[in-house]
């Protein structure tokens, strides 16, 4: 199995992830609250949904505003973390959390036009 850097990941929302369990998947969230342990931290989505995000290693930084997160889905609907990035507010642009859940919901309702999964034959 190729691993997620190489898959094609679907965006998905909190909703979503049931779906998409065992698979990798890109996950846009705002942080709402870390775990002690810094193994791992909750989101929510544009719907205001929450999900939960599994790391491998305890965080080595401070997290807070919006996230991008890839990883596989577990059967329990959480996240396992390959990677993640913050999203940067600190330009005087705010991103839309609401806006992106729109176009999530566009991109998978036709998703003839915005396929996730690549063909590889020649």
């Amino acid at each position: 199995m190729a691993n997620v850097y190489e898959s094609p990941k679907a965006r998905v929302n909190s909703s979503m992830l049931p779906q998409y369990a065992g698979r990798p998947v890109c996950l846009v969230g705002r942080v709402e609250k870390v775990h002690p342990t810094g193994k791992s931290f909750f989101v929510s989505d544009g719907e205001g949904k929450p999900a939960t995000v599994e790391l491998n290693e305890p965080l080595e930084e401070e997290l807070s505003g919006v996230i991008e997160v890839v990883g596989t889905v577990t059967n329990k609907g959480t996240v396992i973390a390959t990677t993640y990035h913050i999203l940067r507010e600190d330009k005087g642009t705010s991103f839309d959390l609401e806006l992106y859940n729109e176009a999530l919901k566009i991109v998978h309702d036709f998703s003839q036009y915005y396929p996730f999964e690549v063909s590889m034959s020649a």
